[in-house]
């Protein structure tokens, strides 16, 4: 999800009409005239993810030596109305990344089922739910994605607060709180919520201290019950923090990425719903709040009878497109981005939490030694049950929530009758 600078108009629309991520033509034809396979993503641009691809293309290699295969790195903030211009116009790239949840299952048409294709990475694998629609996978997952509580433990520390024992109730957390703002003069919780993203990190991560486990599974099973008294309380929640001034300043005006994790990391806030790999996470945060001094910590309880717990998914993933000219060969490529080599790289150099169950993640500290423990008792995160349009409006409602220009009631009342449409 890591933010990008936004290409010129001029090359956007370009792309668009081509529609495709570059000024030519991207269809590919494997074992054909070309032997290509284009690869559309917002990640092979980055440093951090060079070892990972190299890897993936020599495993690739390995199988289909005369296939060469083109990353075409497109910047986030453009990447899905790009995606959805070369849908619509049925071509493009063979192999599209995706995120987990909504983004993919809202595109599902334009994919091809893997299922046939990746039935032995299913026990070494885990997160395939986010990227599964209607009984059927449409991508291999490359990273978990999850949305931990971290805190600043020296922070706690100066506040004469035990940083071995985060609150473990609402009541005790707005305490806690209090304290470390008198003492050490941060806020409780560095919010960003200008493009909405803040409010669904604070549905996945303190909601599962208002759900019931049952509530819980209900709700990523679709059965969501819009009017229930515990659906109100995580949005009156959400409204609670900004009026009782735990959250840090201006948190519409700020962006999620990055300036609410700086904001963190500068220890101006005690407090950060970050994520478990990409961006905002425990490798990034360990720059400037060393490993030893990172704390996670689940939700605190709100409601009696829940049972909070890591909320996390497939993180992000490969899909293959529907027109490409090869399946098995572009399924095969798929699979080696998801290859325990590749993964091993992805985890050492960006700080992924890989899909792979298999890697050694001992020596990445104690905060990651934490995340990866709580997985087994982990569910899904609840925002990425929704769908994008109901995400987006949620965005916007966050905000007003926060303004005090909207109630709950009301709010609600906007999001079931999004959620009920489909």
């Amino acid at each position: 999800m890591k933010q990008r600078a936004v290409w010129s108009a001029v090359l956007v629309a370009a792309l668009a009409l081509a529609g495709c991520g570059s000024a030519t033509d991207t269809r590919s034809s494997p074992g054909g005239a070309d032997g290509k396979l284009v690869v559309w993503d917002w990640k092979s641009g980055e440093a951090t993810a060079g070892a990972y691809l190299q890897k993936a293309k020599a495993d690739f290699a390995k199988k289909h030596p005369n296939v060469t295969v083109e990353f075409v790195a497109q910047p986030y903030e453009q990447y899905y109305t790009l995606l959805g211009t070369a849908i619509q116009a049925g071509k493009g790239p063979d192999v599209i990344l995706f995120n987990g949840g909504g983004q993919i299952r809202d595109r599902a048409d334009a994919l091809l089922p893997l299922d046939e294709y990746v039935a032995e990475d299913r026990q070494r694998l885990a997160g395939w739910e986010a990227f599964s629609k209607d009984g059927k996978t449409y991508a291999g997952p490359v990273t978990l994605q999850g949305h931990p509580i971290y805190y600043n433990r020296t922070l706690y520390e100066k506040a004469g607060l035990d940083p071995a024992n985060p609150a473990k109730t609402w009541p005790e957390f707005v305490a806690n709180c209090a304290t470390l703002t008198k003492q050490t003069g941060a806020k409780c919780l560095a919010l960003g919520n200008k493009e909405g993203f803040g409010i669904q990190f604070f549905l996945s991560a303190f909601g599962t201290g208002v759900f019931t486990p049952q509530e819980q599974d209900d709700w990523i099973a679709g059965k969501r019950d819009w009017n229930s008294p515990h659906v109100k309380r995580i949005f009156a929640l959400w409204k609670e923090t900004q009026d009782a001034k735990l959250n840090s300043d201006g948190a519409n005006s700020t962006a999620m990425f990055n300036d609410s994790f700086a904001i963190f990391q500068s220890a101006k806030a005690a407090h950060v719903i970050g994520l478990m790999s990409d961006i905002g996470h425990w490798k990034d945060f360990s720059e400037f709040v060393t490993a030893e001094k990172l704390g996670v910590m689940r939700a605190p309880v709100v409601v009696p009878g829940a049972t909070p717990n890591l909320p996390y998914d497939g993180g992000i993933g490969y899909g293959v497109a529907k027109w490409t000219k090869d399946p098995k060969v572009a399924a095969d490529l798929v699979r080696s981005l998801t290859s325990t080599d590749a993964l091993k790289s992805f985890y050492a150099d960006a700080g992924a939490i890989a899909s792979d169950t298999t890697i050694d993640v001992s020596q990445g500290g104690p905060a990651v030694a934490t995340i990866v423990a709580d997985l087994k008792a982990g569910k899904p995160a609840l925002h990425v049950a929704l769908s994008s349009k109901t995400l987006e409006l949620m965005g916007r409602i966050s905000q007003q929530l926060l303004s005090g220009s909207i109630t709950v009631d009301e709010a609600v009342k906007q999001l079931a009758a999004s959620d009920q449409a489909g």
